[in-house]
């Protein structure tokens, strides 16, 4: 064992004194689904309230952030992206609180005992894609312009611990092929119409700062970053399809699901 796991699983058995349960069992999956060290996987599941009650916050903090981050009690309330955008719309908009709120439900039901498969197939998705798919956005398209340096910073860290926690699923989640229809199904669908067929008045995509805007509310979908934002959400819902079914895959070989 390397320093590196000799301290971690210390830190995990400090943890352990004040937030103790019983853990699901870790069956060896290969490092491409499983990539966390079995320490930080047993640490995050022991930390499951406090994180879903983090991710919970962050939903909150995030329908804040698309409503133009309003400070005062004055209408009009809701601005920003949300404040463009039909009410209808609003599930297809904040795609990044959406997901935080999936994983925070997903931790809940699965301390609760649950049976909630479809939500944790969802909640991987959105952990991966959105996790993934934020700190390209900032740091490629549209850099730290702009932007308090703080909340730049703190979005790509915040959004590569949401990839982070997706590696915390497959301990207590079975992926079956139904559940991962379904997360394939919403975030597809997301792609279709945040990007190539709004059905509603749009867009429906999170605004980049890397496309001006040709009218109020209406950013440039002729320059590069849009392209580029669109084809890096499709290969990201395609990495987490492939993961989640490889991880279904790896379970039933070990006879786990």
């Amino acid at each position: 064992m390397s320093a590196v796991s000799r301290a971690g699983r210390r830190i995990e058995r400090a943890v352990a004194r004040y937030f103790d349960a019983s853990l699901p069992e870790s069956e060896g999956l290969p490092v491409y689904v499983a990539p966390l060290p079995d320490w930080l996987e047993d640490l995050g599941l022991r930390l499951a309230w406090p994180i879903a009650l983090v991710n919970l916050v962050g939903t909150l903090f995030g329908f804040w952030y698309y409503a133009g981050r309003p400070l005062e009690f004055a209408p009009p309330l809701v601005e920003g992206q949300l404040g463009a955008a039909p009410l209808l719309a609003y599930p297809l908009v904040p795609d990044s609180p959406v997901a935080t709120m999936f994983i925070g439900l997903s931790l809940a039901a699965w301390k609760l005992d649950v049976d909630a498969g479809p939500l944790h197939a969802l909640a991987f998705f959105g952990c991966i894609k959105l996790g993934l798919w934020t700190p390209f956005v900032q740091l490629v398209l549209n850099g730290p312009g702009g932007i308090a340096a703080w909340l730049y910073w703190f979005l790509v860290l915040s959004h590569l611990a949401m990839a982070v926690e997706a590696f915390l699923i497959h301990r207590y989640a079975r992926f079956t092929v139904g559940s991962v229809a379904v997360a394939l199904a919403w975030y597809g669908f997301n792609d279709v119409v945040d990007y190539f067929w709004p059905v509603l008045e749009g867009p429906h995509h999170t605004w980049l700062r890397a496309e001006p805007f040709v009218a109020p509310g209406v950013p440039d979908h002729a320059v590069l970053a849009h392209d580029l934002a669109a084809a890096w959400a499709v290969v990201l819902t395609l990495v987490a399809t492939f993961l989640a079914l490889a991880t279904r895959v790896e379970k039933v070989k070990r006879g786990g699901a």
